[in-house]
């Protein structure tokens, strides 16, 4: 999405006031002065195509600043000359590594200084915001005085998916202008809003097309532009005893999506208002110390580490995507949400099946995704006019990327292939969503086989974001290329791995679920074992993982990658193969281990008594789950998989969702001490089996 407003702005002719002369004496900037005498200050940071804010931006702003303090305008315009948006935030690369809280506090101090002053200019001054308004670039927008925005702008607070809150002085602007309820939820969850919604929270003065800017700026610099009115709930929620009564409820709600103890971010924003709201002055001062705490903590220095992760993954997809029409064979769970990515990512694409039923409910279920992620009744209606469905499969002769999604059985798929090979195009890419069988079996009965590659999508579709490109020794390098370039057009992050069962997903997550199998027949309490993973910072259980999953598939794989790696996995216990063959394959029959109603969990199948405490998981049972995930990741590289293990960790927390927080498996390892991991499989595997012999690679690996 953010993609495609970037696009619609780059075609945009901005409004940036009178035209600068040559030369430039400020290296961020550009500074220029109307026949009214009002100054337009652009944002410009050289050499970026975003602005962002770092040390040197701010020192350049307050360079201006003297400037504008020295020979007063009568007014001051604030925007950005680039078209992909005002200012996305803070420049993230400054906070990596950083380990003294006091250095911390001291720079993000010297910024405070600059933001104040901004906000003190004797004149009247108005951001004028275009595109992404983020973070540091919203709190730049806040110290001015009025804020127009174009129809298209977005706001938001993402710090607090860095471990962070907001830390230029948005803590106390924010909640002293927009009804506190309203602005802690968008700084505690990191959600952006358009400029409608802006409007409507009080947050922007006035909303316009860009044509329309002039005559705005006019209207706001001389005083005729109509304010935003304050919410009377501005002042009520800030009282004392409100703000306690009302940050113990967020509190219990902040628990809930991110527990403090592995993210202190949410509880320090909810004490910093809890504390201070309502006194400016004492909140821009707690918020500088609390922003410096938080800055140090493992949780944010691993969650910036993340931010640069998906950023590296991102560029592994390269440019150039050549894909326009994509034919999805198999219209069940995964291929048709694969398929309604893609047309909901302005993709031409057929939809075959042998049977009607799963086509239509692949359509209604892609009416459902294009109303939640399309914002505009039009976008979801052209969204679903690009998703054909094709009973005949006719959609195959004109594709340049056909995915089977059929199930995963090896001589159904090559029948597939037998009867779609004749009828591709030259060129085509033939790729399959297999989750488990090596392309090593699947290519056997293709006449070109260089066309075979494996596109591994992850459930749900629409949510995670990783996709496995797969590649056999034989894949065509031009169509791997364009296989990378085709998942960073469709917004999702790419991973290169060599073929090999189960890849490096499912071949790390099928010991943590299958352990969990094993520690049930071992008599322990699987609410227990979820909450094992849970206190660990895994998003759910491997129990209710199995059920949300499957359990049929989850044997399958399972079955599958033993026959490969034995003992090395955790045997089956036979009463899970009875309980598939009865039906009970979790959330989509409804009964698995939990009891499943309209896709919601309601109540574990298990035996506890009603009222009985639940024991603690203990550390030996955490270890038990997650240490084989960190295992084999470092298998993988030693194997060559995988080549990068950066990337290993990407892809387990964008494809698994393994604890953010944590940096992913290896950084773990990594952090934990790669010995002490060692020494830890090994007392493992004396206690319970070879399954948890550490890996050959643990002595290489640092």
């Amino acid at each position: 999405m953010a993609e495609k407003i970037m696009d619609v702005l780059g075609e945009r002719v901005l409004e940036l006031g009178p035209k600068p002369e040559p030369g430039r004496p400020y290296h961020d900037f550009r500074l220029t002065r109307d026949a009214d005498g009002v100054a337009w200050l652009l944002f410009d940071r050289a050499d970026s195509s975003a602005n962002t804010l770092s040390a040197e931006v701010i020192e350049g702003l307050d360079r201006v600043l003297t400037e504008l303090e020295t020979n007063r305008p009568t007014g001051l315009v604030v925007r950005s000359a680039k078209t992909s948006g005002f200012i996305a935030g803070a420049d993230v690369n400054e906070f990596r590594g950083a380990a003294d809280p006091k250095q911390v506090e001291v720079a993000i101090g010297r910024a405070h200084a600059v933001i104040d002053r901004l906000e003190a200019l004797r004149i009247p001054t108005v951001a004028v915001i275009h595109g992404f308004c983020l973070g540091g670039g919203l709190e730049v927008a806040l110290a001015c005085q009025m804020r127009i925005a174009i129809s298209d702008a977005r706001f938001g607070f993402p710090e607090v998916m860095l471990g962070l809150h907001p830390g230029l002085g948005g803590t106390a602007r924010f909640t002293e202008l927009v009804n506190p309820m309203q602005a802690m939820t968008l700084m505690l969850t990191g959600r952006t809003v358009d400029a409608r919604k802006a409007k409507s929270l009080g947050l922007v003065d006035a909303v316009c097309e860009e044509r329309h800017v002039r005559n705005a700026v006019r209207d706001a610099i001389s005083g005729r532009l109509k304010r935003a009115r304050k919410s009377p709930l501005v002042a009520l929620f800030n009282l004392g005893p409100v703000r306690r009564l009302l940050a113990n409820r967020m509190r219990a709600e902040a628990e809930k999506a991110a527990p403090h103890e592995h993210y202190p971010a949410p509880d320090a924003l909810i004490d910093l208002w809890e504390r201070h709201g309502g006194d400016k002055a004492a909140m821009l001062a707690a918020e500088k110390t609390s922003f410096a705490y938080l800055m140090v903590t493992p949780t944010a220095q691993n969650l910036i580490r993340v931010f640069f992760l998906r950023e590296q993954m991102k560029k592994l997809a390269g440019s150039g995507n050549g894909i326009e029409h994509v034919h999805v064979i198999g219209a069940g769970a995964m291929g048709g949400d694969i398929a309604a990515w893609c047309a909901g990512q302005d993709l031409r694409v057929t939809l075959a099946d042998m049977k009607a039923e799963p086509i239509a409910s692949a359509m209604k279920r892609a009416a459902d995704l294009f109303g939640k992620i399309l914002r505009k009744r039009t976008a979801s209606r052209d969204a679903l006019d690009r998703l054909i469905p094709d009973m005949v499969g006719e959609g195959v002769r004109g594709a340049d990327l056909i995915i089977e999604a059929v199930p995963e059985k090896l001589e159904l798929k090559q029948k597939v292939y037998s009867a779609i090979e004749p009828k591709m195009k030259p060129g085509a890419i033939l790729a399959t969503n297999t989750s488990s069988i090596p392309l090593q079996d699947l290519r056997t009965t293709l006449q070109r086989p260089e066309r075979l590659l494996g596109l591994h999508f992850f459930n749900p579709v629409s949510r995670l974001q990783l996709v496995e490109v797969v590649s056999h020794d034989g894949t065509d390098a031009q169509l791997l290329k364009a296989a990378l370039a085709f998942v960073g057009a469709i917004d999702r992050l790419p991973l290169p791995v060599k073929s090999s069962p189960g890849f490096l997903v499912n071949r790390a997550l099928t010991p943590y679920m299958l352990e969990a199998m094993v520690m049930l027949d071992e008599g322990i309490d699987q609410m227990v074992i979820d909450a094992a993973a849970k206190k660990f910072g895994m998003p759910m259980g491997p129990i209710e993982l199995a059920d949300q999953v499957g359990l049929d598939i989850c044997l399958d794989v399972g079955d599958m990658l033993r026959s490969k790696f034995g003992d090395a996995l955790p045997p089956t216990p036979a009463w899970l193969r009875e309980k598939v063959a009865r039906g009970e394959h979790g959330r989509k029959t409804g009964k698995g281990f939990y009891v499943w109603r309209g896709g919601k969990r309601e109540m574990p199948l298990g035996t506890r008594p009603q009222g009985a405490a639940q024991p603690e998981p203990t550390p030996e049972m955490i270890d038990r789950l997650v240490l084989p995930m960190s295992n084999v990741c470092v298998a993988c590289l030693r194997e060559g998989i995988v080549d990068n293990a950066d990337v290993v960790d990407g892809a387990m927390i964008f494809g698994t969702g393994y604890a953010p927080f944590r940096g992913g498996p290896l950084n773990y390892a990594r952090t934990r001490g790669p010995e002490n991991v060692a020494s830890t499989l090994r007392a493992l595997a004396g206690k319970f089996g070879d399954r948890f012999a550490p890996d050959a690679g643990w002595e290489t690996f640092k």
